[in-house]
């Protein structure tokens, strides 16, 4: 009988099910019983559009994100709503995390064209050849102030004559006088920082990990102490505001006023992994404890609600029960007598999101969060997505290798995951980009997987000096050259789709920019002239538009000034290496790598010439320090 029941339930759930009842990302799942009959993207789709003589409706999202299932809930579970999308489209649904590459390139689209950045829900209606003519992010169902309803704009768009206009994604061209310095890109991120708020932008407030990063960098190149100082303050702004989880630690994906106040409360595996190495580097350069803090209850928060098998999932929802920030928030009833929430406005849709205005945690602030802790306990987390990503996990692994300068057993911590994403996404020799647990990936890698996964193991090496990391690193570089590398131009996939890669910093770091990065180190670590003309003539076809965008392309930038200024090599014996890792963690020179030599002298070099030579670190530190004004 119970068998029978199953078989009903499935049958009626195939029965209901369109296009994406056999995908297995969670974001498609999730849209599988709409009554829009989706399609995932591929030539079936664009086939069908063909001979059924109708443009495409394509829908970019993912699992967590809550403009997209307020889009979801409005307008594609309503029947009359999927009679519209049925009759005049072919619907097509992407998820971002699964094809970053698509989404990359249409964000691009969408940025040329309205001259401000996207997000999502991403809305593209094209003509089967893949023609864009209309473009929009969340669209509602019915006429709002700020958008025609989906209900008039629909049949609008299906008609021949609103067919007429076809947006184009141009490429990045090569220039040759190209004029970029210290001085232009600090005036350039001097000009982006909100001095009232501490942060980037005037709207909302996102961690912008690679810019902070260049900040920092340019504080250090150019000696410039009130960009050192706006760097701090924005790190106590996000570590003490309401971007953070006061509660259970790490950060949620931005927050909706530019006061760092109220946030939009997704919590992203990338966001953690890239925030993670620029508190450490704010602990390094300042001492500051509250940094240090952060570092820990961060990692701590992503053990506990993503990590399985060593592993790590890729976001947590922003709904708890279908009410936005449910399980984060908290009642006036429920935190009634708890000392110190004088401090803490009820300031989100009636409920209470906690926020230090003062900037400083109050003296009991731990015995405070147990109380919140031991409330939260009685709630429902929000929905997980359990996908594996391998370029956010490669981050995650990259930040815990980089916290063992703070405590040792993240070395072993991060050791653990990269074993474990290795097993599960390398095989015979090639790369995969996600899965399930318990699924064998069969998805290739893109660009980023090469990129962060590459950048994780350099870390690693720095760490522990293994050589088998440097190795399989330079392994995958060579890979990712022959997949991704065709005619001077970087890719970001090799499935036929004949994207370009770009050098935009969008939710995280650019892939291009960061395979760039690591290029010049691995040149740098292997004193390979090859892989610096690789470094160079990448550049080359990037320069151009660093020096238009100036920090806008933050990692690109500094990924510019890395070769402009030159990375240093130090080099030692291991167990000297080690001894003192703490300390070459503080050298004030942003661009510093270290390497194993048969010599227990101190030796710094450039790709140019080798420099400075002592037995005393103190000494090779200050030559460092002074080398950025003569490289």
């Amino acid at each position: 009988m119970k068998f029978i029941f199953i078989l009903v339930i499935i049958i009626i759930h195939y029965a209901n099910a369109n296009g994406l009842a056999n995908e297995s990302s969670p974001y498609l799942k999730q849209h599988a019983s709409n009554p829009v009959n989706w399609l995932p993207w591929g030539e079936m789709a664009f086939k069908k559009a063909k001979d059924e003589k109708k443009p495409i409706f394509l829908s970019i999202g993912y699992s967590t994100c809550h403009w997209c299932h307020v889009m979801e809930k409005e307008s594609f579970e309503d029947k009359e709503m999927a009679k519209l999308f049925n009759k005049y489209f072919v619907c097509i649904k992407v998820d971002k995390e699964e094809m970053p590459q698509l989404d990359s390139y249409y964000q691009n689209l969408y940025f040329k064209v309205k001259n401000h950045v996207g997000g999502w829900p991403l809305s593209i209606f094209m003509t089967y050849d893949k023609k864009t003519f209309y473009m929009g992010t969340y669209i509602p169902k019915t006429k709002k102030s700020y958008h025609e309803g989906l209900d008039t704009l629909l049949p609008k768009l299906a008609s021949e004559k609103q067919r007429t206009v076809e947006f184009k994604n141009d490429n990045f061209t090569k220039r040759d006088d190209i004029n970029i310095s210290l001085g232009s890109l600090s005036s350039s991120i001097q000009k982006e920082y909100d001095s009232i708020y501490s942060g980037f932008g005037r709207g909302k407030k996102f961690p912008e990990a690679s810019k902070l990063s260049l900040m920092i960098d340019l504080s250090i190149l150019s000696d410039n102490r009130e960009l050192r100082q706006n760097s701090f303050d924005m790190l106590d702004s996000m570590a003490l505001l309401g971007l953070y989880d006061h509660v259970d630690g790490g950060f949620f994906r931005y927050t909706t006023y530019a006061a760092w106040e109220i946030p939009h409360f997704e919590k992203m595996l990338y966001n953690q992994a890239q925030l993670i190495p620029i508190y450490i580097r704010g602990y390094l350069l300042s001492g500051k404890k509250l940094y240090k803090d952060v570092v820990t209850e961060t990692i701590n928060m992503s053990e506990k609600h993503f990590a399985k098998d060593y592993l790590y999932y890729s976001a947590s929802d922003a709904d708890s029960n279908g009410r936005e920030g449910g399980y984060f928030t908290f009642s006036p009833k429920e935190v009634k007598g708890i000392k110190d929430f004088a401090q803490m406005d009820i300031n989100f849709k009636g409920q209470i999101h906690l926020n230090f205005y003062d900037k400083k945690r109050p003296k009991d602030f731990i015995k405070l969060r147990k109380k919140l802790q031991k409330i939260r306990e009685k709630k429902e987390y929000p929905f997980i997505d359990k996908k594996i990503n391998t370029a956010w996990n490669a981050m995650m692994i990259e930040a815990l290798f980089e916290a063992s300068v703070i405590d040792k057993k993240y070395l072993f911590l991060a050791q653990k995951h990269l074993d474990a994403l290795v097993d599960f996404m390398f095989d015979r020799g090639e790369l995969y980009h996600q899965s399930l647990i318990g699924l064998k990936p069969k998805q290739k890698g893109l660009l980023e997987d090469y990129s962060f996964l590459i950048s994780a193991l350099i870390s690693g090496y720095e760490v522990d000096y293994d050589e088998k990391k440097l190795d399989f690193a330079e392994y995958l570089l060579v890979k990712a050259k022959s997949k991704f590398y065709k005619n001077g131009i970087w890719y970001l996939s090799d499935d036929g789709l004949g994207i370009r890669a770009d050098m935009q910093d969008k939710y995280y770091t650019s892939p291009l920019a960061k395979m760039v990065q690591n290029i010049l180190t691995i040149a740098s670590l292997k004193a390979s002239r090859k892989y610096e003309k690789l470094a160079v003539d990448t550049l080359a076809y990037m320069e151009g538009d660093i020096e238009r965008y100036q920090s806008a392309l933050p990692a690109s930038a500094r990924a510019y000034l890395m070769q402009k200024f030159g990375i240093v090599t130090l080099k030692n014996r291991q167990k000297q290496l080690q001894k003192d890792y703490l300390k070459i963690k503080k050298i004030e020179y942003p661009f510093v790598v270290t390497k194993v030599i048969d010599n227990d002298t101190y030796v710094a070099c450039t790709m140019k010439s080798c420099f400075a030579v002592d037995k005393k670190f103190v000494n090779i530190k200050k030559s460092i320090e002074k080398s950025k004004n003569r490289l």
